[in-house]
């Protein structure tokens, strides 16, 4: 018989002396870790992101949707105070997507998270996440999440399906696909699960500020592209420029012209590739725009992906 290890559990203090110090940090460069349980593309766009105040632990976005997120951390039993602070980081950022962490949720605490899920609009979601840190026999610690509230999706679908249009349920269906195809062709390209009822979806670059984009577009026309937006125009701009010099590296790479757009005025920049494509198509033109946007989005990760983690 196959001989089996002894897992044990690791006190967070021994790995992570301090929260803000080292275990903030640590989760913000180890985002993905989180996307994995929840099922999201988050990108942390702030650390210590001020509200009025206050600050709050870890700021950012998730990719599929654009929805705010904040993450209030602790490495004690969650208590009243933080649940007080959670609200409060809550309404100062207009978060539409909320985390706290902590080694042990107090019942009373995942009530609370579990009472504001059920009574809150259908794009917000409240989600309470137990860390603990454990080994098999002598092996490295390995961090260890398990959800302990989080949103029923099934009311939330239902509850939002009475305000989502036709043609918002043809968008919701197409990239859901699109999404399930995307991680069989590339396994762990995106944590993403469910497509929105928008005419875009968007899943990390690998680096803050900097996304891979599929969308409709106006005048049927579908595209790919990577989509830069660091929240600061002129970095946006220095950003572009520096890939932009590499035009003729890149497209010769990709086997492909690009739209190379500067923005000028605008924040945000993009790099683009264009086709007809409507969400009004047959299902067959469907299936084979999907094809395309995936085969496209792998070459865009794998060209642009080494350039942009250099920039």
């Amino acid at each position: 018989m196959t001989e089996l290890g002894t897992l044990t559990e690791v006190d967070l203090r021994q790995v992570w002396g301090y929260e803000a110090r080292d275990f903030t940090p640590w989760l913000k460069e180890n985002i993905d870790r989180l996307n994995q349980v929840l099922g999201l593309d988050i990108e942390i766009t702030e650390r210590e992101g001020a509200v009025g105040p206050f600050a709050v632990d870890l700021v950012g976005k998730d990719l599929g949707s654009g929805r705010t997120v904040i993450i209030e951390n602790q490495l004690e039993p969650t208590d009243h105070t933080h649940l007080g602070q959670l609200l409060t980081y809550t309404a100062g950022r207009g978060a539409k997507i909320v985390i706290w962490i902590s080694p042990q949720f107090r019942e009373e605490h995942r009530q609370a998270l579990d009472w504001l899920n059920e009574n809150t609009d259908e794009d917000q979601a409240f989600f309470g996440i137990e860390i603990k840190l454990v080994r098999i026999d002598s092996s490295r610690p390995a961090p260890l999440f398990k959800l302990v509230s989080q949103p029923n999706e099934w009311q939330k679908s239902i509850a939002g399906s009475r305000t989502i249009s036709t043609r918002g349920e043809t968008y919701q269906e197409f990239w859901t696909t699109f999404l399930e195809r995307l991680k069989e062709r590339a396994p762990g390209i995106t944590n993403a699960k469910k497509g929105l009822s928008q005419s875009w979806c968007s899943i990390g670059a690998g680096r803050t500020g900097f996304a891979y984009s599929g969308a409709f577009r106006t005048k049927a026309r579908f595209s790919v592209e990577v989509y830069i937006d660091t929240g600061e125009k002129e970095k946006n701009k220095q950003f572009f420029d520096r890939l932009y010099a590499q035009k003729e590296g890149i497209e010769k790479e990709i086997n492909m012209a690009l739209s190379w757009e500067r923005l000028d005025n605008a924040r945000a920049c993009r790099i683009a590739v264009y086709r007809e494509g409507s969400i009004d198509a047959s299902e067959e033109e469907l299936n084979e725009l999907q094809d395309w946007a995936i085969e496209t989005l792998i070459k865009f990760r794998n060209v642009f992906g080494k350039r942009i983690k250099t920039l």
